[in-house]
């Protein structure tokens, strides 16, 4: 499925810290401005794998509506219809959805699913470390997570102030999966196709190690799991 750009309305320019709900999920949406950032393995990080290099500059030219948390299983069933998660709970994340199931729920709300580059901005949110703040204080992961999701929103926000952008569940994004990282340095969309769809976050089930910016995780379209959730791109 080809990208689609999300048109932004006009009216005054949003900035950082501005908010809205979107009428038909209930949800919260951060703006997101356009900027640059380093992405890939951050400086000094020694928990790197192959596919996160090289580093390159990336330019994002158009800022966007990102979800301040994580799709909830209140939302999803409100516009789906049904929540196939295996931890329920309203406020938890929706996990076991496929790459279709979040890519349909986000074009239904008037979006789409982020690409990995601005998923990745949108984590790091101008810090250039492996994480946005210490790992306990930010993120649900396997050394704290008590084997399960966890309610949205009860970590420490980064400096967009969006939630669990690191840990809960790993999330899909836009983005086709390929080892060797696409080196288009401005609005980069990545290949047509592909295997695999490119995942980001880490999550509770996930060591340290996986719970980083520059992670990024591959898994077959048609596949699911309950590590894996999603937010979306609003208009």
């Amino acid at each position: 499925m080809a990208f689609q750009e999300t048109a932004t309305k006009a009216g005054p320019s949003p900035k950082v810290g501005d908010s809205k709900i979107n009428a038909k999920d209930g949800l919260r949406y951060k703006w997101i401005p356009p900027g640059n950032f380093i992405s890939g393995c951050s400086q000094g990080d020694k928990e790197c794998y192959d596919d996160e290099f090289p580093n390159r500059k990336i330019t994002l030219t158009r800022g966007f509506w990102l979800g301040e948390t994580e799709v909830t299983q209140q939302a999803y069933e409100k516009i789906a219809g049904d929540n196939p998660s295996v931890f329920q709970g309203a406020n938890l994340p929706v996990e076991m959805v496929t790459w279709d199931d979040a890519d349909s729920y986000c074009q239904t709300i008037g979006g789409r699913l982020p690409t990995e580059a601005e998923w990745e901005y949108a984590a790091r949110a101008g810090t250039t470390g492996p994480r946005y703040g210490k790992l306990d204080d930010i993120a649900w992961y396997w050394n704290n997570s008590d084997f399960s999701t966890h309610p949205v929103g009860k970590k420490k926000p980064n400096a967009f102030g969006l939630y669990d952008m690191l840990g809960n569940v790993v999330e899909w994004t836009h983005t086709w999966y390929t080892v060797q990282i696409s080196q288009e340095n401005i609005n980069p969309t990545g290949p047509t196709l592909a295997e695999f769809k490119s995942l980001k976050g880490g999550g509770w089930w996930d060591d340290p190690d996986l719970v980083r910016a520059s992670y990024r995780s591959r898994i077959e379209p048609t596949d699911t799991d309950y590590n894996i959730g999603f937010r979306c791109v609003s208009n």
